[in-house]
């Protein structure tokens, strides 16, 4: 499993890159101009990410709007459903609007603080584990 894990936060980033380095390669980017940028060359190398944690709020570019310019980038590249990233947004707080905003592009959300087994369960409810 190939993982992408956008966080501004660097303890954010560095807990949530170890709780989910086990279950694969995982790559760490600090804000959604990185992560943006991450995708494209994932895309145009054709190693695709299978799961991205995505931080819902970065001083560049916001999460939802990330996550709506990885979603329009799949469709260009012409990518099913089976080949699209499995997105869950990260959250520190439980922002319904935010979180309602990403319902449709999004897989599922974390909320902070977050832990191993909250982890676990949020990758078997989107299909990534058995």
């Amino acid at each position: 499993m190939k993982i992408l894990v956008v966080d501004d936060e660097l303890v954010s980033r560095k807990k949530m890159m170890k709780l989910v380095a086990d279950f694969g390669q995982c790559d760490g980017v600090k804000n959604g101009k990185a992560a943006i940028s991450a995708v494209k060359t994932a895309l145009e190398e054709w190693k695709l990410y299978n799961l991205i944690t995505l931080d819902i709020s970065m001083p560049d570019i916001s999460g939802t709007q990330v996550l709506s310019n990885i979603r329009e980038l799949e469709k260009e590249r012409g990518l099913d459903s089976e080949e699209k990233a499995k997105i869950l947004m990260v959250t520190s707080h439980s922002d319904i609007k935010t979180v309602k905003a990403c319902v449709g592009k999004c897989d599922g959300y974390v909320i902070k603080p977050f832990n191993k087994d909250a982890m676990v369960e949020k990758m078997k409810k989107i299909g990534l584990l058995g």
